[in-house]
């Protein structure tokens, strides 16, 4: 088994709650102290492009098999 495929998928699912607790507290007043940027929604979606990213080299990375 690749190393990619367990870290994309950590941090695919990581992303995915992080950014879905992002959105869902979205105009919340927690935020004032972060400039009013929501930095879980943002890092959430760095994740997920991350996560997707090692998958997809993961993917790309095997091996065809031999017949």
């Amino acid at each position: 088994m690749d190393i990619r495929t367990p870290i994309g998928l950590m941090f695919l699912v990581k992303g995915l709650i992080l950014a879905a607790y992002g959105a869902a507290t979205g105009g919340s007043t927690m935020y004032a102290r972060s400039l009013d940027y929501n930095v879980n929604l943002y890092w959430g979606v760095a994740l997920i492009l991350f996560g997707v990213i090692m998958l997809g080299l993961a993917w790309r990375g095997r091996a065809p098999a031999e017949t």
